[in-house]
C-alpha cells in the first residue's frame, strides 16, 4: 500500500494532542515546522521506489537490525566526544534507520512515520501527567514513581497482568542490550520489588564473597566463567547503589586507556624503541610517565 494512502494504525486521541501541541505553540520559542524532516522522508521514500537505490529498496526489518544497532553505538560515542557537527551527523544516521524501517512498513501497509510520531507523542503525554495533567512532581524520584504509576495503569488498561503480579518481571529488558547495561536494568527491576540489600556494604560482602567462589573453581573451566559473571554482576550492583552507570563508566574507563597507551605509543617513538621490543617493567615505566603527563595535561 502506498505510504500517501496507508491508513493509521495508531489509536490516536487528536483531540487531547492537539489541545497540548497548542499549549505548547502558544510559548514563546516554541519550535514550528520543519522542512527539512519532511524532505528527509521524501528522500527515503525516492530510494525505495523502482528506480531508487540497489540497496535500500532490498532491506527489511531484519536486514536493518544490524545497523540500526550499529549507528546507536556511533551515536552513543559521538554524544560522549561533544562534538556538535559529528553529533548531528551520528543523529542523523540514527534518523535514517527510523525513517527507512518506517518506509519498509508503510509499504507492507502496517504503519508510517506519522504513526511513529504520534505513538511516542501520545506516550509522552500520558507518562508525564506532571507536565501535562496537574500532577505535581518535584524531585526525579517523584518522577520515577509517577512513570512506574501510569505504565502500571497501562497495562491494567490492556488486561494485562500489573507489575506486582507479573511472573517475567524481567521480559522487557532487551536481550540484545549489551551486558552491562541489562545486569544494572535488571537489578534495579528485582530492586523495585524488594529484592535488595540495604545498603553498599552488603554489596561490597557480595562482591567478596563471589571472588572467593571465582577463585574455588578450576582455572579454564565453564564454571569459573560463570562465577566471574556473577563477580561481574555483583559489581555492577555496587554501581547501581551509587547512583553509576556502569555502561558508561566503563566506556570511559577504555577511553582513559586508549588515551594513556597511545600516549605510551608516543613516547617510546620519540624515543626510537618499539613497544614490542620492551619488557613488562619498561611497558610499566612508560605507561607511569603517560599518566604523569595526563596529569599535567
Amino acid at each position: 500500500m502506498p505510504a500517501s494512502t496507508q491508513k493509521s494504525t495508531c489509536s490516536a486521541a487528536p483531540s487531547r494532542l492537539d489541545a497540548v501541541d497548542a499549549e505548547s505553540l502558544s510559548r514563546p520559542g516554541a519550535p514550528g515546522a520543519h522542512r527539512e524532516f519532511d524532505r528527509l522522508v521524501r528522500t527515503v521514500w525516492r530510494l525505495r521506489q523502482e528506480d531508487g537505490c540497489p540497496w535500500d529498496r532490498e532491506q527489511t526489518h531484519e536486514s536493518l537490525v544490524r545497523y540500526m544497532v550499529e549507528e546507536a553505538y556511533e551515536a552513543a560515542e559521538a554524544l560522549r566526544a561533544g562534538s556538535p557537527s559529528h553529533m548531528a551527523e551520528e543523529l542523523g544516521d540514527v534518523l535514517y534507520q527510523v525513517v527507512l524501517n518506517s518506509q519498509v512498513a508503510a509499504e507492507e501497509g502496517s504503519f508510517t512515520i506519522d504513526d511513529v510520531c504520534r505513538t511516542i507523542d501520545e506516550k509522552l503525554v500520558r507518562r508525564h501527567p506532571h507536565v501535562f495533567g496537574g500532577v505535581d512532581a518535584e524531585t526525579p524520584e517523584d518522577v520515577a514513581r509517577i512513570w512506574e504509576d501510569v505504565k502500571r495503569r497501562e497495562r491494567e488498561e490492556a488486561g494485562g497482568p500489573t507489575m506486582e503480579s507479573e511472573p517475567g518481571l524481567l521480559d522487557s529488558v532487551p536481550r540484545s542490550m549489551p551486558a552491562l547495561m541489562q545486569c544494572q536494568k535488571i537489578s534495579a527491576r528485582a530492586a523495585k520489588v524488594g529484592f535488595d540489600w540495604d545498603d553498599v556494604s552488603g554489596v561490597w560482602e557480595k562482591v567478596r564473597e563471589e571472588r572467593d567462589e571465582f577463585e574455588r573453581e578450576p582455572a579454564g573451566s565453564q564454571s569459573r566463567a560463570l562465577e566471574f559473571g556473577d563477580l561481574l554482576f555483583s559489581l555492577v550492583n555496587v554501581a547501581r547503589m551509587e547512583g553509576i552507570d556502569a555502561e558508561g563508566a566503563l566506556s570511559q574507563s577504555n577511553e582513559k586507556f586508549r588515551h594513556r597507551w597511545s600516549c605510551m605509543e608516543s613516547l617510546a617513538c620519540d624515543e626510537g624503541r618499539d613497544l614490542d621490543a620492551l619488557s613488562t617493567a619498561e611497558l610499566n615505566e612508560l605507561w607511569d610517565r603517560a599518566k604523569q603527563e595526563e596529569k599535567h595535561s
